[in-house]
């Protein structure tokens, strides 16, 4: 999984499942992309980046099954209770985690859930009912997606154990296009 470079074979890939023939029109452009950079105090991972600049900002076809949401936009369902996005705070995981089967009082798990939802991600979308998709733009899981619904978190890619696809970005985008779902192992 790269992260400082588009692999041009994932960008391919990428271009190919998202079916965009505008000549870029509905992509943002890197003036744009390097501004929001610069005002969030973040570099965005390879290939979503050249993705958002070159590609497109969102899709309504998907992933997710709402559609890819544009660069600086949240899901219609995000709500307006979740608190202040800081995406140059690191995300706070690195690793699976089921808070309601956590054992620690309301109290200590409430401050994480807040980071989480909060630090350190784009949010690409929901597939609704509270169950959104978030790529790690500062952390030590940077360039990784991962999965963020009502009970719990989960990272996204083979390494993880729940799914047979490629890590990141292009990865998720790849097993979308494939029309294979989400969590694929047995």
């Amino acid at each position: 999984m790269y992260t400082e470079h588009a692999d041009p074979h994932d960008l391919a890939a990428i271009r190919a499942a998202f079916d965009i023939d505008d000549g870029g029109e509905s992509a943002l452009g890197w003036e744009a992309v390097r501004a929001f950079e610069a005002e969030h105090g973040i570099v965005l991972p390879e290939p979503y980046r050249t993705f958002v600049a070159e590609v497109t900002n969102g899709s309504h076809t998907g992933p997710p099954a709402y559609g890819l949401v544009g660069l600086a936009e949240m899901p219609d369902d995000w709500g307006d209770g979740r608190g202040e996005r800081d995406l140059s705070r690191p995300f706070p995981l690195t690793s699976s985690w089921l808070w309601d089967e956590d054992p620690r009082a309301e109290e200590e798990i409430e401050p994480i859930l807040d980071q989480m939802f909060n630090h350190g991600t784009i949010v690409l979308g929901t597939d609704g009912c509270g169950m959104y998709w978030h790529l790690v733009v500062t952390g030590p899981h940077r360039g990784h997606i991962w999965f963020i619904a009502g009970e719990g978190a989960t990272p996204f890619g083979a390494g993880f154990g729940s799914t047979t696809a490629e890590p990141g970005f292009a990865g998720w985008v790849k097993h979308w296009a494939a029309n294979k779902p989400w969590f694929d192992m047995e």
